[in-house]
């Protein structure tokens, strides 16, 4: 069934569906992207968000419950 699915997708042509839209400003991101860049990006907006929306306390009682479960 899955063999029969790729097949359609590749005989109607959605799979190369991404060559055809325009290039985005700046081109294509890299594909290699070291995961602590990654991070260093995520982390400023997550601890923006969590302040926000008042969420640093449930993430304060999470790490908690996780480190006395980790018997620290």
């Amino acid at each position: 069934m899955a063999q029969a699915v790729r097949r359609a997708v590749r005989a109607s042509g959605r799979a190369d569906v991404h060559r055809s839209l325009p290039d985005l400003p700046g081109g294509r991101p890299a594909d290699n992207r070291h995961p602590l860049v990654a991070l260093a990006m995520v982390l400023p907006c997550a601890a923006v968000l969590a302040v926000a929306f008042g969420g640093w306390d449930a993430v304060v009682t999470q790490a908690s419950s996780v480190a006395g479960m980790l018997g620290r």
